[in-house]
């Protein structure tokens, strides 16, 4: 076939990439060649408009085995324990097909978390949806829901943590980030690096099908008016052969047989095949005669670019081959040693015994095109923010609009389609500020959270990446656990836009300052552009993943009341910012001025003294500030305890609501007992941590002094009517 214009363009790749692509070649490519170079250079697989960036993360300390480069982070909790763990976005394939786009999504960064010899122990998801009242918001939701669920609950691995969040942004470009944690011995660690020369390179798992064909390209191109017709492009994923797959996989890891394994992932056997060959310095030929497939007369450029899901590739020792397959066929999958490992250091591809394609592998790796793109500052905005020129509103009309609002509502008509509990493991879970789960057998556990805040990173994208960093800091340290490590998913628009590209840098220098100073380091993530439709980007969406040890499991701490007339103490100083605030958007419906600035030693030393109370017993539950301010994170406490309170009006802030919705930073809420508040308060002065007394906990009212009043049961009727009368599972 002539390759012409229409078709190098239709590839996603740029004519002047497409000459580069001769030069490195000395020829023409052919059509299934150029399907490779497109499959390996597109955004999803290159990071070609995000390396120069991603390399000023910090990516190490003294709890990191693997850092990025690999399938999963992998960092050390002790006793040879370690954790494996990393978030991938599955945003294009799930606004196009929300049930599978988010199944698949679901079961690729399970594979992540398998491949490299761990068994996964939960999922989280950060999903971003339009305006509820978008004409597709309810599909998209009803089948982005299912799907997670679908998958993770036939898999049999629970879903512990997320969040679900409304914004006219993502009308027509969803978010579906899905991360998965597990649990390896960290002296088993498998890696996706190929060794040795004439080693046996066999294909394990579900046949190849059409499915999921130029699925990277797809997911590295903005969208249009066209993007239905993209359908065929989304895999489709059967959760009960990848359970299949992950038991044979680690069983196989048992044996001393594997040199490297890799997921069939994004671009399938293309990527899979080129990154362990490339890491390994060598080459790789396969027999394509060989590939299992499900479809008749597949053709090498859809075996090599199809992405069918629950696939492997292994580079076994010599001799093995039969042991394995014995494993591989107790469980029903496919085993087929479809090629070797050679010393050419090509991508050597053979069908029907002739030669079909032959690129050095450095042309599809190290050689493609890393962009360093122009990029403008972000203009910060300089107005102020004064309550003095808004319309005045009753304090509990505005409280209760923002605790009964989409963003702001219980969220468990979403948690209820996850099965959380199974495996027997989960101590916390959604709802929470991060969810727990026990190490098996032992007395300790990890605790994992996910967060985003897109409005906080459109006005200021440098200080929304340190804040972002900081509230799943605090999460973590909110259940008594010491953060450890993030993984990251960069939701971005168009990356070849100067403003975008500029949000992203400033976003990466934000995350970087943050991640360095609390010494919580990126183990692994992903990046997503394009999101946007006809030019229309989302904000710009960093979700960040969180994983935390907590040594001993009576140690563990949560956010509901314990107990009737304890203390309720206010750690961290307020100050009153409203810019870029709940308060703002829901009540007054303005995105308006900059986001609170954050201190990172401000967030350290409080967060270090928050550990401290609960390691020395002093707090019977903790909270911490963020979204919508002090008064919501009373109200989360309360309805989660069936526990009211009692709150004074602020002594330092006259204005109730810059107090009581404020975001600032740095802050937490915890009870304490009447007994222990002179020790508190003592460990507080010693150690110049600012605090205040704001109120006590009551019996069945919660109530701010000549304000508000409302009873425990109607606050949480309050919190849970929008999604019932959304009736979000019904079309």
């Amino acid at each position: 076939m002539k390759i012409t214009e229409n078709i190098i363009l239709s590839h996603g790749l740029k004519l002047d990439e497409y000459a580069k692509i001769k030069s490195l070649l000395n020829r023409e490519p052919n059509y299934l060649e150029l399907g490779i170079f497109s499959a390996m250079w597109n955004e999803h697989c290159s990071y070609k408009s995000s390396k120069v960036h991603l390399k000023k993360l910090p990516v190490k300390n003294k709890n990191v085995i693997q850092g990025p480069g690999e399938n999963a982070g992998v960092i050390d909790i002790g006793d040879d324990d370690a954790i494996i763990f990393k978030i991938e976005s599955h945003n294009h394939p799930s606004f196009i097909e929300p049930y599978q786009g988010a199944a698949t999504g679901v079961g690729g960064i399970l594979r992540d978390v398998f491949t490299m010899g761990a068994r996964p122990i939960a999922l989280l998801n950060s999903i971003h949806f339009g305006s509820p009242n978008n004409l597709k918001t309810k599909n998209l939701l009803n089948g982005v829901v299912s799907g997670i669920g679908g998958y993770g609950n036939c898999i049999g691995i629970p879903t512990v943590a997320g969040e679900t969040k409304f914004n006219s942004t993502y009308n027509e470009n969803i978010l579906v980030n899905a991360m998965a944690v597990g649990l390896a011995n960290k002296n088993k660690i498998f890696y996706s690096k190929a060794k040795g020369i004439n080693k046996p390179v066999v294909y394990v798992g579900s046949k190849t099908g059409r499915d999921g064909i130029h699925g990277a390209s797809m997911a590295s191109a903005e969208f249009d008016d066209n993007s239905e017709e993209k359908k065929p492009t989304v895999q489709v994923g059967d959760p009960f052969t990848e359970k299949l797959l992950m038991e044979a996989c680690l069983e196989l890891m048992k044996e001393k047989s594997i040199i490297s394994i890799q997921d069939m992932g994004a671009a399938g056997l293309t990527s899979s095949s080129v990154e362990m060959a490339h890491k390994g310095n060598l080459g790789i030929e396969l027999d394509l005669d060989k590939v299992p497939c499900r479809e008749e007369n597949m053709s090498p450029y859809e075996m090599m670019l199809s992405e069918s899901q629950e696939r492997m590739l292994i580079i076994l020792e010599d001799g093995k081959e039969e042991s394995a397959k014995k494993i591989f066929t107790k469980w029903d999958l496919d085993f087929v040693v479809i090629g070797k490992t050679t010393e050419a250091r090509d991508l050597s591809l053979k069908f029907k015994n002739q030669s079909v394609a032959s690129i050095p592998i450095e042309a599809l790796s190290s050689k493609a095109p890393v962009y360093d793109r122009k990029w403008s500052k972000k203009k910060l905005s300089k107005k102020k923010i004064s309550l003095k020129d808004l319309k005045k509103v009753k304090f509990e009309n505005a409280f209760l609009k923002i605790f009964s609002s989409p963003n702001h509502s219980n969220k468990k008509w979403v948690t209820d389609q996850y099965d959380q509990m199974v495996m027997g493991d989960t101590i916390e879970r959604s709802g929470a500020d991060a969810a727990i789960i026990k190490i098996h057998n032992k007395d300790k556990a990890v605790a994992v959270t996910v967060d985003s805040s897109a409005n906080y990173c459109k006005s200021n994208p440098n200080n929304g990446g340190k804040q972002i960093v900081c509230e799943n800091w605090r999460n973590l340290i909110s259940v008594g656990a010491k953060p450890l490590a993030i993984t990251n998913c960069l939701n971005f628009g168009n990356p070849e836009n100067p403003e975008i590209m500029g949000e992203f840098a400033e976003n990466i220098l934000g995350i970087k300052e943050a991640c360095e100073f609390l010494d919580f380091p990126v183990v692994s993530g992903n990046v997503s552009f394009y999101n946007g439709t006809n030019k229309n980007n989302i904000f710009p969406t960093p979700v960040i993943g969180g994983v935390g040890l907590i040594k001993n499991l009576k140690r563990i701490q949560n956010h509901r009341f314990k107990k009737l007339n304890s203390q309720i103490i206010l750690i961290g100083k307020t100050f009153g910012h409203l810019g870029q605030s709940v308060f703002l958007d829901e009540v007054y419906s303005l995105r308006e001025g900059l986001p609170p600035e954050v201190n990172l030693s401000n967030e350290k030393n409080n967060g270090e003294i928050v550990i401290n109370l609960i390691n020395k017993n002093l707090i019977n539950s903790v909270h911490d500030v963020s979204s919508g301010g002090i008064i919501l994170a009373l109200a989360e406490m309360s309805i989660s305890s069936s526990i009211g309170i009692k709150i004074n009006k602020p002594k330092k802030l006259s204005n109730i609501f810059e107090f009581f919705f404020g975001e600032d930073q740095s802050r937490y809420i915890v009870e304490v007992d009447n007994n222990n508040s002179p020790k508190v308060e003592k460990f507080l002065k010693e150690n110049n941590t600012y605090y205040e007394n704001i109120g006590t906990t009551q019996k069945d009212f919660f109530e701010l002094e000549k304000e508000l009043k409302i009873s425990v049961k109607d606050l949480y009727e309050a919190n849970n009517k929008w999604y019932n009368n959304y009736n979000a599972f019904k079309s």
